[in-house]
C-alpha cells in the first residue's frame, strides 16, 4: 500500500480571477500553482496534482517538480469531480492529504503536520487558525469509497460535517492555511505585489 498521498486540485477554471490564475506569478515570480505544488511536495513526497485536458504545458511543469499528474476529463464539472479523480487514481494510499492549487502561501510545515496526524491514525484532519478551519484537510483510507464517488461541484465539506466526533481540529500559527487566492485582490491583501504590465 501506498503511504499518504497529497492532491493538489489544479482543474478550476478561475472564472473570478478573470484569468487563468494558476500561471499568475507570486511576488517571487514563481507561478500560484507551482509555489503550492512545492510547498505540498516538501511535506508530502508523493503528490498528484489534478488537471485538465487542456493542460500539457501544466502537467509537464509538475512532473519536472516530481509530482504524478491525472487528468480529469471532467473538469468542468467541478471540484468534487476533480477529488473523486484523484483519489481514484491513488486508491491504493493509506490517505489524502488534499490541498488546492490557488492556496500557496500555506506553510510546508503546516502541510506536514497534517500528513503526520494522518500517519499516527486520525480519520480526519483539519487545521485551524484563531479558530477558522482552513486547508490542507486530511482523509484517511476509510473515507476511500466516499471520496471516489464525488461528483460535480459538491466537494468532501459533508464528509466532515457529518463526522464532527472523528475530525481531529489542528490549531496551527500559520494564516495561509486560510488564504485563498479567488480574485487579483485577495493576492494584495496577502501582501503579494502583482507584477505590473
Amino acid at each position: 500500500m501506498r503511504g499518504i498521498v497529497g492532491l493538489l486540485l489544479a482543474a478550476g477554471q478561475g472564472r473570478r480571477f478573470g484569468a487563468d490564475k494558476r500561471w499568475q506569478p507570486l511576488a517571487d515570480g514563481m507561478p500560484m500553482v507551482l509555489a503550492s505544488a512545492m510547498r505540498l511536495r516538501a511535506a508530502c513526497p508523493d503528490v498528484l496534482a489534478v488537471l485538465r485536458p487542456d493542460d500539457a504545458a501544466l502537467s509537464e511543469r509538475l512532473q519536472d517538480l516530481g509530482c504524478r499528474v491525472v487528468v480529469n476529463a471532467q473538469a468542468e464539472a467541478g471540484l468534487g469531480s476533480s477529488l473523486a479523480a484523484g483519489v481514484r487514481a491513488s486508491a491504493d494510499a493509506a490517505g489524502w492529504l488534499v490541498a488546492l492549487a490557488d492556496m500557496p502561501f500555506i506553510a510546508s510545515t503546516s502541510h506536514r503536520a497534517v500528513h503526520d496526524r494522518l500517519l499516527a491514525g486520525a480519520s480526519l484532519v483539519v487545521p485551524a487558525y484563531r479558530g477558522q478551519r482552513g486547508h490542507p484537510v486530511g482523509f484517511s483510507r476509510e473515507w476511500l469509497s466516499e471520496l471516489s464517488g464525488l461528483d460535480g461541484d459538491v466537494g468532501a465539506r459533508h464528509i466532515l460535517r457529518n463526522n464532527p466526533d472523528l475530525v481531529d481540529l489542528l490549531a496551527m500559527d500559520d494564516a495561509g492555511i486560510l488564504a485563498d487566492v479567488d480574485r487579483p485582490e485577495d493576492l494584495e491583501r496577502s501582501g503579494e505585489k502583482l507584477p505590473a504590465g
